[in-house]
């Protein structure tokens, strides 16, 4: 029993040691990248339901298996967050013992002056007419701001231990530690942010973040239930688009207004110019210009005289040409009966054109701006399947009303504005109008400062650990036993270099540094000479 539990205790050491390595955080850093490709490559459900869904109709077979294999939700699969968390631990079990052995490196004297300095990779000496306590006083100047220790090595010797460049390290660890803030920080935000989408009516039309039920879509975070949203309000004017010959959109902006705090209580709205990358900031949350698009304006007359008027957005095809497509639904005013209500619906589909161009009675679009707006339009009659409980795009109508023959064409007609159908029972429906739309999207992370931060940090401390060297330097300085009475060779000083990283760049240094104490800087003197070490010849 006592050695089967000595085994676990072993593998469990053994396991800890090989995760928390650096070479398995690279790996499961490498891992995270590479998982991360599907969600970029594949749409998500969280982004783009309608394109899971084409993707679905385009690949029957293959689809299934993704999904099951969690494809089309990568970032919120088990797997993904597997290999995030286990990156997590990685980085922070071999983080703190690194930092702690560099705490203690940096507390400690620079190690002795070797025995014989000539094995260093750089070397150099020479004979000096100072005296040793000139030669040392002189190399302690030169060696400001370098971590020293000078040392006497008996029979009149002396020798100073240097080294620079601990900030390389602290470099490195500032970079790696802000990488975990930044796996924090997306972290956070996955957990107490939030992200919705909404569509606006650019004629005045105003949104409130006041629940979930105002947003077209949203997504709450894991801990957000949508009852605590940062209350503000959005009130959106009118929308400035400029085309290029093209059709390529130059730029957008809405003209908008906006109230939050204590405007909300004293009914101030402050105006602002939303363009697209740079949203309104207000309450702790920011709005995003994501899109925009027509609505045209549909009235319905029915022979009693009733009247509805239909403003709903269509969904743009093609963003060169704005040639759009959607569904304005009604139901009859009047008729308590749901049976009847239910008989007599009416849905207006087709296509919308801001710049009408015609082969034939086919519509298409040739320009972006409302230039020449028409539609061509189905007129449905029927049970639209409003009231059966299934959720359907206010883009079409439920197909499966139409299959089921429940709700029937009753007219088709190529439209400008002002133009109308009359229907057989003497209903008529008439295009009279269009509107601009915006889609805006709230979004609110409360990491995103930490994450800035972190990501910040992790530049900074690239370029550091990039760009200092880490690197030591001796100097010893022993009296001369050759020099005779009266003879100018008093002492002999030897200078060492070792680079701890690499030696790119530390040849030229060490150079100038060996130049200065030896003395040997405005060139050699009659009573100096220099003699290269063993590697001098790398020294280039």
């Amino acid at each position: 029993m006592l050695t089967q539990l000595k085994a676990l205790l072993a593998l469990l050491r053994n396991t800890w040691r090989g995760l928390t390595s650096m070479r398995t955080a690279l790996v499961l850093l490498f891992l995270l990248a590479l998982a991360a490709l599907p969600g970029a490559l594949i749409p998500q459900r969280s982004v783009n339901q309608s394109g899971v869904d084409d993707y679905f109709n385009k690949h029957p077979e293959l689809a299934p298996v993704l999904d099951k294999l969690g494809m089309f939700e990568v970032f919120s699969s088990v797997w993904f967050a597997a290999i995030y968390v286990l990156l997590f631990i990685s980085l922070i079990g071999c983080l703190l013992p690194r930092t702690a052995e560099h705490y203690r490196q940096w507390r400690a004297k620079p190690v002795r002056t070797p025995r014989n300095l000539r094995r260093m990779p750089h070397y150099e000496t020479a004979t000096s007419d100072r005296s040793v306590d000139d030669v040392m006083s002189a190399a302690r100047t030169r060696l400001k701001g370098w971590r020293l220790v000078e040392r006497d090595e008996g029979d009149g010797a002396r020798s100073i231990s240097a080294e620079r460049g601990y900030l390389r390290e602290v470099g490195n660890l500032l970079f790696h530690f802000a990488l975990v803030g930044l796996l924090v920080g997306v972290a956070g935000g996955k957990l107490y942010g939030y992200e919705g989408q909404v569509v606006v009516m650019a004629n005045g039309s105003s949104f409130c973040n006041a629940g979930t039920y105002n947003f077209d879509s949203f997504r709450p975070g894991l801990s957000v239930d949508g009852t605590k949203l940062n209350p503000f309000c959005v009130r959106v004017n009118d929308l400035d688009v400029d085309y290029l010959p093209n059709g390529q959109a130059e730029y957008y902006r809405a003209d908008l207004e906006y109230q939050s705090g204590e405007d909300l209580e004293n009914d101030v709205w402050r105006p602002y110019q939303l363009e697209v990358n740079h949203p309104l900031r207000t309450a702790g949350d920011r709005v995003y210009l994501t899109g925009n698009g027509y609505a045209p304006q549909f009235t319905v007359i029915w022979p009693d005289g009733q009247r509805r008027t239909g403003l709903v957005q269509w969904q743009p095809m093609n963003p060169n040409t704005m040639l759009s497509q959607g569904a304005t639904k009604f139901d009859r005013p009047g008729v308590t009966d749901p049976v009847e209500r239910r008989e007599q619906q009416l849905a207006i589909t087709g296509l919308f054109a801001p710049t009408a161009s015609f082969e034939g009675s086919l519509l298409s679009s040739q320009y972006p701006g409302l230039e020449d707006p028409a539609v061509a339009v189905d007129v449905l009659r029927g049970d639209l399947g409003l009231d059966s409980g299934r959720p359907q795009s206010i883009f079409g109508v439920d197909q499966s009303m139409v299959e089921q023959g429940r709700l029937k064409q009753v007219a088709r007609e190529n439209l400008r504005l002002g133009e109308e159908i009359r229907l057989d029972d003497g209903t008529v429906v008439r295009f009279d109008g269009v509107e601009r739309w915006v889609n805006l999207q709230v979004s609110h992370d409360p990491f995103q400062p930490w994450v800035l931060v972190s990501a910040i940090a992790v530049i900074s401390g690239l370029m550091v650990s990039l760009s200092i060297k880490r690197r030591r330097i001796w100097v010893r300085a022993v009296p001369n036993p050759e020099a005779g009475a009266g003879s100018g060779e008093r002492t002999v000083v030897e200078v060492g270099g070792l680079a701890r990283t690499d030696q790119a760049g530390y040849g030229e240094e060490f150079a100038r540094l060996a130049a200065d104490l030896l003395g040997t800087a405005g060139g050699e003197s009659p009573q100096s000479r220099v003699a290269a070490g063993t590697a001098r010849e790398g020294k280039n």
